[in-house]
């Protein structure tokens, strides 16, 4: 990086901060933009906090800005939750489908997402998940393994899942877009965004090197809770 490059990066920080907050306005409605739990750099080195703090404060922020704009459009679309919607999709007004579709599922999608991070390096799931793991997968090693190669096959914008089917039983799934498996039947155990905006300032095209420092942020006491409660 040459010093005129690095003089055009320190310049552009402050306006990309304002745009962050810029973008967590806008209309009102039943949806809220959740606040991260955790500082904006908590998951360095791995996930950088400029990525954090523009995927978080813009693209979920325009997911829920969006998503109030459509339901508002049919009131009684507000009486719902987010997973209500995402679970009856054709209940929904075909005039504001695809927006709650794409929003809505933005929106659940990311909810999830930050709530199953933390720096966590080498960790593993525990208790009753990290059982179910080893029976459905063989072992933790066999189950990184595939939903590595679930999170590298999504072709374009997408997420890999880990979820549980209606009869309890551990799957591997991935989906396009902002999709997610309660569109399917499906719950969501955890899941990894692979959309670009997740990973490119810090790794570029490099979606293998993405995946594989991931792994070190995942709250495995979280989503074993998780497990746990959705399985009680």
């Amino acid at each position: 990086m040459t010093r005129r490059d690095w003089i055009r990066t320190l310049t552009a920080v402050p306006a990309a901060l304002s745009s962050v907050a810029r973008a967590q306005t806008g209309p009102t409605g039943p949806f809220t933009l959740p606040p991260l739990p955790y500082p904006a750099d908590a998951l360095e080195p791995y996930i950088d906090a400029m990525t954090m703090q523009i995927h978080h404060g813009r693209h979920h922020a325009t997911y829920v800005n969006n998503l109030n704009a459509a339901v508002a459009k049919h009131p009684t679309l507000a009486n719902k939750s987010i997973e209500e919607l995402m679970r009856d999709l054709n209940a929904v007004p075909e005039d504001v489908r695809t927006a709650v579709r794409n929003n809505g599922g933005g929106h659940i999608n990311h909810s999830l997402f930050w709530e199953i991070m933390r720096k966590n390096p080498g960790g593993k799931p525990v208790g009753e998940l990290a059982k179910a793991i080893d029976r459905k997968f063989g072992s933790f090693a066999s189950f990184q393994d595939q939903l590595t190669k679930a999170a590298l096959g999504v072709f374009g914008s997408g997420w890999a899942w880990l979820s549980l089917t209606p009869a309890k039983e551990l799957i591997i799934e991935t989906s396009p877009n902002q999709d997610n498996p309660w569109m399917k039947g499906n719950t969501p155990v955890l899941g990894i965004d692979v959309w670009e905006h997740a990973y490119y300032l810090k790794y570029q095209n490099r979606r293998a090197d993405y995946v594989a420092a991931w792994w070190n942020v995942i709250h495995w006491d979280f989503v074993s809770e998780r497990y746990r409660k959705l399985t009680a």
